[in-house]
């Protein structure tokens, strides 16, 4: 089952050092990673990325229209 984190890291002399562990990922297990660099502006949400799968957010984003009112996905 594919699984995503994001976590940030500092590259210092050819190796990331991750700031925070990993959370259920065994030792030695394959992983890909995607880099990003630069300036990065924070959005206050950031730190939730990843938490929800996709069918949760899914079913959140349904909940979220259905009670309230209608979203827009590209807006997100």
């Amino acid at each position: 089952m594919k699984q995503i984190q994001t976590v940030e890291a500092i590259y210092e002399n050819g190796i990331l050092r991750l700031l925070e562990p990993l959370k259920d990922v065994e030792e030695r297990s394959k992983v890909k990673i995607t880099i990003e660099w630069g300036k990065f502006s924070t959005h206050p949400l950031s730190k939730f990325a990843g938490i929800l799968s996709n069918e949760e957010a899914e079913e959140l984003r349904q909940i979220i229209e259905n009670e309230f009112e209608k979203v827009d996905p590209g807006a997100w």
